[in-house]
């Protein structure tokens, strides 16, 4: 499984880890996003069913620097969740900085592990409930061969967080990598290769795609290991839509989650009538991939997958019991973001998402605390003389247009 483009590969993760951290910024922020944000895994993985005090064992695979591996971490000391984060990767200087960042923030979930993910057959590593996945596959000789071996480890009723580049939105990309293997070959060492990119990015003509293109940074922002990774990369392979799906067909593994679900609905871009009659006979893959064209911003792909003979169980968030949370959202806020006809204005990389609300949504959002069951909240509003019947309509048809922008979702159950 190791090549020599495996190996240039390892080297450049050794020069520059990525992505760019420095352990002294954690005392500002915590790095948020997706996959392996903790109430997501709970709500598409799980389904809001698995309770929050059985405790998680979850895998980072090829965890870099470590932003899942320790936003997860963290998550799960915040809210005393019990369970371990195992970092999993090659890299001795990725290791480094992530054991930096964790120490600065006290973390004691953490179990480190530097080695392949190839390796994970046979390891004694797991099972583990929960693995992410982020930005390695497309790296590999073989994907089919890291899911499987991925899946190796996996628990019985658990599921993955991944993450692979998208062809569209990286228009530019593949452009400058041509060119810089021309100038900079791989064969020349990684500060060597860095030079020229530098060079070459002093001098880039108006007409290259890179520089109209704005759904990424790490050429601006990323630093070295940031310019490295996108545009010197030795081995770099993007998926459309169904070239992903496919894939994780191909070793038993199903989608529960494209993030965030709206981008991949092209209704939400195509509104006309006759459009939509078209894209209703459509399979969920194909509208997706129809999505994925029109929108040309999707820079990447993120999916949370189960196994394909996997039961599919999910909370009924108009249970009473079930207790509604906005992710790293306030309720009042969102609800002022209301527009007057009723339309919440969600921005994707530039794409504008229209998110129809009920009238209902203003009062209801306010209440969504993390906390409160549905029965609370249909309760506190009933105080104000709205019926039982008139909250349910309101309340699932609120549920469901924001859980498909991935923001409202079911807490685990205690």
């Amino acid at each position: 499984m190791t090549d020599t483009t495996d190996e240039q590969l390892a080297g450049q993760y050794e020069a520059f880890p990525y992505p760019k951290r420095d352990p002294r910024d954690e005392a500002k922020r915590l790095i948020v996003g997706s996959p392996s944000h903790l109430r997501e895994i709970d709500h598409w993985i799980f389904g809001a069913t698995r309770p929050a005090g059985r405790p998680l064992n979850a895998l980072v695979a090829g965890a870099g620097t470590g932003d899942a591996t320790i936003m997860l971490a963290q998550q799960m000391a915040s809210l005393g969740r019990p369970g371990t984060v195992t970092w999993l990767d090659r890299s001795a200087a990725a290791r480094a900085v992530a054991q930096g960042r964790a120490a600065a923030r006290g973390l004691g979930n953490v179990v480190w592990e530097q080695r392949s993910l190839l390796e994970l057959p046979g390891s004694g590593l797991g099972p583990f409930d929960y693995i992410d996945c982020c930005g390695v596959l497309h790296h590999l000789p073989d994907p089919q061969a890291g899911l499987r071996a991925l899946l190796s480890v996996l628990a019985p009723h658990g599921g993955l967080g991944l993450m692979v580049y998208a062809p569209h939105g990286r228009t530019g990309v593949y452009m400058m990598q041509d060119a810089l293997r021309r100038l900079a070959p791989p064969a020349e060492t990684p500060q060597q290769r860095l030079d020229v990119a530098r060079r070459v990015m002093r001098h880039l003509p108006e007409t290259q795609w890179l520089r109209m293109n704005r759904h990424f940074d790490d050429h601006i922002n990323g630093g070295d290991a940031g310019l490295y990774d996108l545009l010197l990369n030795p081995r770099d392979r993007a998926y459309t839509v169904p070239e992903l799906d496919a894939l994780l067909a191909s070793v038993g593994l199903q989608v529960a989650c494209w993030v965030e679900p709206v981008r991949y609905d092209p209704v939400a871009m195509l509104p006309d009538p006759r459009l939509r009659a078209r894209l209703e006979a459509m399979t969920p893959t194909e509208r997706a991939a129809v999505a994925e064209a029109l929108a040309g911003n999707m820079a990447m792909h993120i999916v949370y997958c189960v196994r394909a003979d996997a039961p599919v169980t999910r909370a009924d968030p108009a249970a009473d019991s079930s207790v509604p949370v906005l992710r790293e959202l306030d309720g009042t806020a969102l609800a002022k973001g209301i527009r007057p006809d009723g339309t919440l204005v969600v921005h994707f990389d530039g794409l504008r998402v229209p998110v129809a609300l009920p009238p209902l949504a203003s009062a209801i959002l306010p209440l969504v605390d993390g906390t409160s069951r549905v029965a609370d909240i249909r309760n506190a509003l009933g105080r104000r003389g709205i019926k039982p019947d008139a909250f349910d309509k309101a309340w699932r048809a609120t549920f469901t247009a924001l859980e498909r922008v991935n923001r409202l979702l079911l807490a685990a159950p205690a």
